[in-house]
Formats: C-alpha cells, structure tokens, sequence
C-alpha cells in the first residue's frame, strides 16, 4: 500500500491516524491472531479441532481481503493443506503458494466470477464428512461469487444488481435480493458440501450479521422470497429488472422454489463462524493513536449510515459546535467513526460514497478554520474510482471557487470525483488487502 494525501498542515497527523487504521485491519496478522495448528490440533478462536479426525482440510473464499487471508492461512496450514481457490476482485491478486487466487469483477459480477464459482463449487462438492473446509469471507465477496439460479442468467444478475446500487438500497437489502437469485449465497455453499465449516470472517458489514457479510453463504439466512420482492417494489425496481427475475422470486414467494438456508437447520451443527476484524477494531486502533498525539479525542457511538449527504451534515454539526465553544470537546480534538453510507445515483456522474461524503462535508464546514474531515473507504476504491477517499477542509469551497469549481452542482450530478481531483483532495492507496467499512475523521486543530 502507498499511502498518499492532499498536501496540508495536518498532512502527518492524518497520515498517523489512517496508517493505524489500515494497519489494525490488515487480515494477515488478524488471521495469525486467530488461528494456530500443532501436531494434533487446529485451533481457530476458543475451539480446537481434533486433526487425527480430519482427512483433508480445503480452503475457498472470496472478498476484497481474501488473498491477503489465503497468504496468512498458507503460512499455517502449510503442512496439512491439501488444496484451496479463492476470488478476488481485479487488481486484488497477491502471490501464494498453494492456494489457487483468481480474479473477478466487482461491484458487478462478470463471466470470470461466474466460471471462478464454478470452479470453486466443484472443489466443494467433492468433500466428505470427513474433510474441514475453511472459507475466507471479506467485502465484495457477494458480487464475486455469481452462482445464478435455474433460469436466471448471468447477464439477469448484472441488471438487477446495477439498478439496486443505483436505487439507494442499502447493502443489507442488496443481499436479501442477491441470496434470493443464487446458489451460493444465503447458506448455499454450506449446502453444497458434506465437509464440516469453518468460516473466518473480515467483517464488512456494521453489527457483524454472519447472514449479511458476502451475503452469507455458509449462514442462515431468515429472509425470504418475499422480502426480496419487497425490497425490488420499495426501490421501484420490480419492473425494471428482467422478467426472469421476477419470475423466479414470484415463484418463490408461492413456495415452487427452494428457500435459502434457514436458522436451526440441521446442516448448521457442523458449520462455525469467527469474526478475525471489523470496523470497530479499526476505530478503537485509530481513536487510540489521536490520544496519544494528544488530541482530545470522541469515539462516534453509532455508525455513520444513511444517505452520504445527510451524514456529513451530522457529522460537520459537531465541527460547528467546537467551533462556537458550546460543546464538551475543546481544540485541538479529533472525532473518529465508522460505518457506511449509501448513494442514490441519477445521471451518469463519477464518484463513490466518501468522496460523496467529502464533498458534502465541504459545502458545511466552509470558512471554518483548521479543520478538517476525512471519508475513506477501507479497501482503497471508492466507487468506481482509483481514489479511496477525499480528505476536505474549511478552505476547500472557497479554493473551489477561485478554479471554477462548482462542488455543489457536482454532488447534484453525482460527478464528484473530477472535482475532487481537480482540488486535489483526493486519498490514494491502492488496494489495501483489507475491507472493514469507511473511516470518517473530524479533526480541528
């Protein structure tokens, strides 16, 4: 990962606290932390696996994390593993050795993820009672892992899932309708083997829900046909989708089409989850670091959800009331918190949620001095952009103006992104290896 910032005064610090960020969510060492094999035994979290019962142990998964997951499970497994695939999206692949890394698009699955899924499908189904499988699951996994039901083609899965990334739909939602349209997800890969499970886990999803992080596929999964029809209506999508789609969710909703794995299913007794990093683990490192830079610091209480804009607003309220000297944290301070928002797009604009948000938060905090706020996307992609984030000041509305920028009309037409660039604000990482969330720093100094 290289690491660069919009050149500012506080350009060290904000660069301390998101390599402390970054560095905590790094899946390598969490993975180490949480798993150990001796001679005998296989320990992942508080439960010990008995080897000398075990004939193979196979590795699969997907997610934007997943590669750097295989190369910490390679260095533990080396002498027992017997083979593994995982999917990853493109520009993601990091070298291993024994464990198969192939490349998929994301946030809209494409024909290399639909044959990548049936690769791994068969490695699965091959498996025995006997056998361990290990799945690595973090962010993006859902749209890496296109395994469309009977009826519904590949090409039906990527119109459906550009409308509801366009709807406003949040990610929850999105995988009600996804697990609804898969083999895979909502406990199907669970299914899809006699193998007993343990899945670790790069949590991307606020509250960790085992059913929601890659859309679930070896959890229980208590939505239904119906609810996914429910949230196609509620984002005036159910017309737009294709027409097998709406077949096949109808005929699900009148019980003519198997359900997704349901919460006491027998199948679960032989299937575990262990949660290795979240968002949360992020913060706590990063809130952590601004005190011992001697900032006064507030830890959020709530993940920052919703609509980008309205968000940013909350957000830059708390920046108004330092200002004005009416709240408890007094400069200079440092507001750290987490979460993830959503965007309904109209138009055919460039951007992502953090930059969505960084513009937003510019517009409220101009003519505010010395401060700051930072929207970065953990993964280092922030919509279908090269930039991760964007990093705003209370000088930025007004260095826009002066350049003919109009960050206003540019958030009207969800075309932040060559605003941003043109300022100079963007954050570039490159991939990270990770996936927890979005960071979002309010710094006044």
């Amino acid at each position: 990962m290289t690491l660069r910032l919009p050149p500012s005064s506080a350009q060290l610090l904000l660069r301390k606290l998101i390599v402390a960020g970054l560095k905590t969510a790094d899946p390598y060492q969490a993975l180490l932390n949480s798993i150990s094999l001796n001679k005998h035994s296989l320990r992942v979290g508080r439960r010990t696996y008995n080897l000398s019962h075990i004939d193979r142990i196979v590795v699969v998964g997907a997610g934007k994390a997943s590669a750097r997951m295989a190369q910490a499970l390679e260095v533990v497994l080396r002498p027992r593993l017997e083979d593994g695939l995982v999917i990853v999206k493109t520009g993601h692949t990091l070298a291993t050795k024994q464990i198969t890394v192939l490349e998929a698009s994301h946030p809209i699955p494409d024909r290399a993820g639909l044959h990548a899924t049936q690769r791994l499908l068969r490695l699965t189904q091959c498996l025995t009672p006997r056998d361990l499988l290990i799945v690595l699951l973090s962010g993006g996994a859902s749209s890496l892992l296109p395994a469309p039901v009977a009826g519904v083609t590949l090409a039906d899965k990527q119109r459906t899932t550009r409308l509801l990334l366009r709807s406003g739909a949040t990610i929850n939602e999105i995988n009600v309708v996804r697990k609804h349209l898969s083999l895979i997800k909502g406990g199907g890969l669970a299914t899809s083997t006699q193998a007993r499970i343990v899945t670790l886990l790069l949590s991307d999803v606020i509250g960790d829900d085992l059913g929601s992080i890659g859309s679930g596929p070896t959890a229980a999964d208590p939505s239904t046909f119906a609810d996914a029809v429910g949230v196609l209506q509620r984002y005036r999508s159910w017309h737009a989708v294709p027409e097998s789609v709406r077949r096949h969710l109808a005929r699900g909703r009148q019980g003519d089409a198997s359900e997704t794995l349901k919460p006491g299913s027998r199948r679960l007794r032989s299937v575990q989850h262990h949660i290795i990093g979240n968002n949360r683990i992020m913060l706590e490192a990063v809130a952590s670091t601004a005190q011992q830079a001697g900032l006064h610091t507030k830890f959020a209480s709530h993940p920052i959800t919703g609509d980008a804009r309205v968000a940013a607003k909350q957000l830059t309220d708390l920046a108004k009331v330092i200002t004005e000297g009416h709240g408890l944290l007094k400069r200079p301070c440092c507001v750290v918190a987490g979460g993830e928002t959503t965007v309904t797009v109209t138009g055919r604009g460039m951007g992502g949620r953090a930059q969505e948000f960084a513009a937003s938060a510019a517009l409220e905090i101009a003519g505010l001095p010395n401060t700051w706020v930072v929207a970065l996307g953990t993964d280092g992609t922030d919509g279908p952009t090269d930039a991760a984030g964007a990093i705003v000041t209370g000088g930025t509305v007004a260095r826009a103006k002066k350049l003919g920028i109009d960050l206003r009309s540019s958030l009207d037409r969800h075309n932040t992104y060559p605003a941003l660039k043109a300022l100079g604000c963007h954050i570039h990482t490159g991939p990270t290896g990770t996936n927890v969330n979005d960071l979002y720093l309010l710094l006044l100094l």
